[in-house]
């Protein structure tokens, strides 16, 4: 019998009716520690009060109006984000995926309006996860993504992550319109891009008169201690996708670019019909006046040290199920040398979600405003977890 939701995920036997900071509660009463955020996107935990306020409060005014109209939330979320990074301009979506689409339709339309249509290929590196779109799918390349889908969006040129000369010789290409990386992959195993190597990609770029595209829809957001994990090394690129922390939680996406990027986006080269709608802009400038804070972004760091340090000891505790970790503030992986997935499972019967990722990862992506007590018994629930397989 087909079942009535297509199954496209291998679901865990686990469903919860309430939802309270980073604790979860299942319909079977059990509690669970929540270290995998809905896969990075409540930012700011379950029912959060400012969250719940301005999406109720929105609720009662006005939902839907559509693109056609001016929406005043979406003007005061689309100037917050102006106002906290290298961005002219911003388009709003409903997903990441939905903001890969827009991000490669605005790097290809920017040659073409500029007299070089050739210019349409785009690199993308293994291990990237870009959504799972026709252009997301493309990009990432990888046959777990492509295989059955044919035939594929053309115009992507995938290279090995770290391989510096093959990007070097792939950047003369008089076909190249940009790179498309992840500052850090989410997907492909929490593999942060070192900064210089982010420093070297902007300076390709400027080489080669070509736009650099950064993906932080997971890392972004606060994720890595900063607003955007670029900031750590102090670059900026030319388009960037954002979603899933924006939100905390409500669908919710953005491309931001400079002026230059984006100029042949102009009125009937791009829409969406739910794209920026009242409630989701609601949420998401509750969002940015939480996380947007240095205060609050300060706090983030300390946290992320603190789970840090204390995940360093688990490891050499359990030299037999784990190999390290790595990532950056508190978006983290542990290395397994196990199965992941039987780490991630064995969390599931002590009450812990994470979430499994390429190269044998286990991710860590705990809400952004977690307390100094919800670290310490995440590891102490993660060494249970360890001690049982």
């Amino acid at each position: 019998m087909i079942p009535t939701i297509l199954p496209t995920y291998n679901r865990a036997p686990l469903a919860f009716e309430k939802g309270e900071g980073a604790w979860l509660t299942a319909t079977d009463g059990r509690r669970f520690l929540d270290f995998g955020a809905g896969i990075a996107v409540n930012s700011l935990g379950h029912a959060n009060p400012a969250l719940v306020k301005a999406l109720t409060d929105q609720a009662h005014a006005v939902w839907h109006v559509s693109n056609l109209y001016q929406i005043p939330a979406q003007q005061r979320l689309a100037d917050q984000l102006v106002e906290h990074t290298f961005a002219d301009t911003v388009f709003f979506t409903n997903s990441g995926t939905e903001a890969c689409e827009l991000a490669v339709k605005m790097a290809r339309k920017h040659f073409y309006d500029a007299g070089q249509p050739e210019r349409t290929d785009i690199i993308t590196f293994s291990g990237s996860f870009h959504g799972r779109s026709s252009a997301g799918i493309a990009a990432a390349g990888s046959e777990k993504m492509v295989k059955g889908f044919g035939p594929l969006l053309p115009g992507f040129v995938h290279l090995p992550f770290g391989d510096h000369e093959a990007l070097t010789e792939a950047a003369k290409s008089p076909t190249l319109a940009a790179i498309l990386i992840e500052p850090v992959q989410g997907e492909g195993g929490i593999r942060p891009v070192p900064d210089q190597c982010l420093k070297g990609l902007r300076d390709l770029c400027d080489e080669h008169e070509i736009l650099l595209i950064l993906d932080e829809v997971q890392c972004g957001v606060g994720r890595t201690g900063k607003l955007f994990a670029h900031e750590w090394s102090g670059i900026t690129p030319d388009i960037m996708m954002v979603a899933k922390g924006i939100g905390g939680g409500f669908p919710l996406g953005a491309v931001l670019a400079t002026e230059a990027a984006a100029d042949g986006m102009t009125a009937g080269t791009h829409g969406s019909t739910y794209g920026g709608n009242p409630l989701g802009c609601a949420v998401g400038n509750a969002v940015m006046d939480i996380i947007a804070d240095p205060a609050f972004l300060a706090e983030v760091n300390r946290k992320a040290g603190l789970l840090r340090q204390k995940l360093e000891g688990l490891v050499s505790a359990h030299p037999d199920v784990f190999v390290g970790v790595r990532g950056s503030g508190l978006m983290l992986g542990l290395i397994c040398k196990v199965m992941n997935t039987d780490v991630v499972n064995a969390g599931y019967d002590q009450g812990l979600l994470t979430v499994p990722a390429a190269d044998n990862v286990m991710r860590l992506l705990p809400p952004l405003n977690l307390t100094d007590d919800d670290i310490a018994t995440a590891v102490n629930l993660l060494d249970k977890a360890a001690s049982s397989l």
